[in-house]
């Protein structure tokens, strides 16, 4: 019997070290990805974009999400047309835990200024601001998708609005 008794034991605390390095190794890897591991990449797809007058169309996109230093900073580029209204987002963040800070631009109408919010695994949400034209900005990544949503805060804004879905690729 007492043979048996240390199997048990020897099994019991097997399990409990597999469990904790499982516990570890996943929050390692968590940490590795950081708030914008997910969105790394390339990315193109189509969406609507929707005017101060209520009408909208269909709006073709790609963006590049440059992740550095430790998955912490963020380089972004979304670039948008549709057949009378096209727009180029760019800009840089910084994480710091999970509220991220930075700066943006939109080259096609020479708008520029400040960009916080926060941002976790696959979320980013952001204000987007400066004298001209402020905006909320939304991206949720689940594996290969990800969804974007721009919402003017301007009431006086030509621009209400974008929703675009696009895939890594």
């Amino acid at each position: 019997m007492p043979v048996q008794h240390n199997w048990t034991s020897v099994a019991r605390r097997t399990v409990l070290a597999l469990t904790t390095l499982s516990f570890v190794a996943g929050t390692a890897v968590a940490q590795k990805t950081g708030p914008f591991g997910r969105i790394a990449g390339q990315w193109s797809g189509s969406g609507t974009i929707e005017f101060s007058d209520g009408s909208r169309e269909p709006i073709k996109c790609k963006a590049t999400y440059d992740v550095l230093d430790d998955r912490r900073n963020l380089q972004l580029s979304i670039r948008c047309a549709s057949d009378s209204y096209n727009f180029e987002l760019q800009g840089s963040a910084t994480s710091t835990g999970g509220s991220i800070t930075g700066v943006w631009s939109e080259v096609t109408r020479n708008v520029a200024g400040t960009l916080s919010g926060r941002a976790d695994e696959g979320r980013l949400q952001a204000v987007a601001e400066s004298p001209a034209f402020s905006a909320n900005l939304t991206l949720v990544t689940h594996g290969d998708r990800q969804t974007v949503g721009i919402r003017s805060r301007d009431a006086q804004s030509t621009l209400k609005g974008a929703s675009i879905t696009m895939q890594r690729g």
